[in-house]
């Protein structure tokens, strides 16, 4: 499998487009693509009005490609925009703090200092002037928040690393320029959001249907030159929904997220995107006009940026999440896997993974340019719709009521039937597993979290580490008293100084975590087998023994990742022709001291995993 690497300065845009070289012209595939997109959001008329204007985006972005850049693509195999290479840290902008630089260059030192070896991307969660939801209501879509530094420290950080943005298409401000346009009353303006007349526009029977996030009103009231006017908002009364159905909307996303690709994107995470089509009639989600968008934006990339990739963001059970990845190839290049957080935290609170072994059974490689981003914790909560047509109500209910033992939070949303219902548990990956007022050694805690984390590393996919799951952090309950909102709890801002101190000191908590899951991200990387597009199969060995059999698809060399989730020492006896591995002699390969397991002469192996130990095991050469 030749591999394109990925580094280097070719990686960057010109500052000014090159108009003196050819425009470049669309492939009349992608045109017609296009076209077909356009005419199910908006009929074949409008599409032919506006195809032309698409294009022109797509042009002036590629004069800014360097030809350097253009050179680099042509050898890029779509197959490898993914290895085992690839872990992405999910941060925001400022969860570090020190006085003598900007939040961005103190991560870009922190970065630099601490992740050579091990994380190469850096997932920066959305670094825009917002007026609430830590970001996510966002004022000025192509301006870095001064708070947090400026666009050359965004480029500072892409010289080290891999980049994903945040396209926030779903909403705006309502402090957006936008949003000041339309209650100032510009005619440019008035089709750019979802308005009605009065607060009782929508039917009860209508509002019964829509899938709601929150338990916000979907419409808010606003005062606008045109007199008092309700507006679409699925998130918050500061966050107002975007009408798609105006093509000019369309345009301006497009826009948006090109410019994000110029300006270092290699990857694009679509916010909450199955909100971004609204009909009335319907549950407004999941829609085909939704579909269409995405598919849209993919045509769009794979022609004129065919090394960036989309994700999608969707937060809903896993059978219509996957639905995102469209056929494997014309829709997300990564969808987040929603089930594996609940799943996995489920498997160690009840020390039996016999619910996570089903389900991650049924995980199949969708295509060989569409993967899985395999995550445990975020800046938000872990969410447990994903997983209700996979645990029954009262495996959810009691995984619920543990996490608020623990000293977590539940937050619910709107059924549309004027019941609440649990959507996410808010809560640090370390609090949830470990809880802090137990009679536990700490060794046994660290090595309880990084067992659990290590289940992401080895399945099919993309791994993916917030800030605070990289360093154990525990609950922020200050922060969540102090901000009045419960995902606060895991949004801690860090003194720098102080974690240098803590990653320096061997009795701390923080570095024991830094060091044995630093170890484990720095083997994974080094393993070909650990490739998004290697083969996987999850093996039922013990009820307590999650194992995941994962084969180079180069060498054909297998790597057996086992997890004891439970913190009792677990002895069996694995049958080598029920792993398909014929050989008779196995190597440690995780903990460094590579270990040989011999069978017995019915190639049997007898094993032994002491609480929360993780083996990855491959055949001796």
């Amino acid at each position: 499998m030749a591999r394109t690497r990925r580094k280097g300065r070719q990686r960057f845009h010109l500052l000014e487009p090159d108009y003196e070289r050819p425009l470049f012209i669309v492939p009349e595939q992608t045109s017609q693509g296009i076209l077909e997109r356009l005419a199910i959001l908006y009929g074949e008329e409008t599409a032919q009005q506006y195809l032309p204007e698409v294009l022109r985006l797509m042009a002036v972005y590629y004069a800014h490609k360097s030809l350097e850049m253009i050179a680099f693509e042509e050898d890029f195999d779509p197959n490898n925009r993914f290895t085992e290479e690839d872990v992405i840290l999910i941060t925001y902008g400022d969860l570090l703090h020190d006085d003598r630089m900007s939040p961005l260059d103190t991560l870009t030192y922190f970065c630099d200092t601490n992740l050579r070896g091990t994380i190469n991307t850096l997932h920066l969660l959305p670094f825009f002037p917002y007026s609430s939801d830590r970001g996510f209501a966002v004022i000025d879509f192509e301006e870095v928040d001064p708070r947090l530094g400026s666009w050359e420290d965004i480029d500072q950080l892409k010289s080290d690393f891999r980049l994903m943005f945040d396209g926030v298409f779903n909403h705006v401000s309502s402090k957006s320029k936008w949003f000041a346009e339309f209650r100032n009353g510009a005619p440019d303006f008035q089709d750019f959001f979802i308005v009605f007349s009065t607060g009782e526009a929508i039917s009860k029977d209508h509002l019964k249907l829509i899938t709601r996030p929150r338990p916000s009103p979907i419409l808010s009231e606003f005062s606008t030159f045109n007199g008092y006017k309700w507006v679409w908002t699925t998130f918050s009364t500061d966050q107002i929904d975007l009408n798609f159905k105006n093509p000019k909307v369309l345009l301006k996303t497009i826009q948006i997220l090109l410019y994000y690709i110029r300006r270092g994107s290699d990857v694009l995470r679509l916010d909450a995107v199955t909100y971004l089509w609204q009909e009335l009639g319907t549950q407004c989600v999941h829609l085909k006009q939704t579909h269409a968008i995405i598919q849209l934006f993919r045509l769009i990339i794979d022609a004129i940026a065919p090394v960036a990739a989309l994700i999608t963001e969707t937060n809903v059970p896993h059978d219509q999440n996957v639905t995102y990845f469209g056929d494997g190839y014309n829709e997300a290049h990564m969808v987040y896997n929603f089930a594996l957080p609940p799943m996995v935290l489920h498997a160690f609170q009840n020390q039996d993974a016999t619910a996570l072994t089903a389900w991650a059974s049924n995980l199949k490689q969708i295509s060989p340019t569409a993967t899985y981003f395999n995550f445990l914790d975020s800046h938000d909560g872990v969410g447990v719709t994903p997983v209700k047509e996979i645990l029954s109500a009262k495996d959810i209910e009691l995984m619920a009521w543990r996490v608020i033992e623990h000293g977590g939070f539940i937050s619910y949303k709107d059924d549309g039937d004027g019941n609440l219902s649990p959507y996410e548990m808010n809560i640090t990956w370390w609090s949830a597993i470990n809880r802090e007022d137990a009679d536990e050694d700490d060794d046994l805690q660290v090595k309880r979290f990084c067992a659990s984390r290590s289940i992401a590393l080895v399945l099919m996919g993309v791994p993916g580490i917030y800030f605070h799951g990289l360093l154990g952090s525990k609950n922020d309950a200050e922060a969540v008293i102090a901000e009045k909102h419960t995902r606060s709890i895991n949004r801690m801002v860090l003194d720098y100084s102080s974690l240098k101190g803590a990653l320096n000191n061997p009795d701390c908590t923080t570095h024991k975590v830094v060091d044995l899951y630093g170890r484990m991200i720095a083997k994974r990387v080094k393993e070909t087998a650990f490739h998004p597009n290697a083969p996987q199969e999850v093996l039922n060995l013990h009820p307590a023994i999650f194992c995941v059999k994962r084969t180079c698809p180069e060498t054909g060399q297998p790597v057996l990742a086992m997890t004891n989730v439970s913190g009792s020492a677990i002895s069996f006896d694995m049958s080598c022709k029920k792993t398909g591995i014929h050989c008779n002699r196995f190597v440690e390969i995780l903990s460094g001291d590579r270990r040989i397991y011999e069978t017995d002469k019915n190639f049997n192996l007898q094993l032994t995993l002491g609480p929360y130990d993780v083996l990855w095991l491959t055949a001796a050469k």
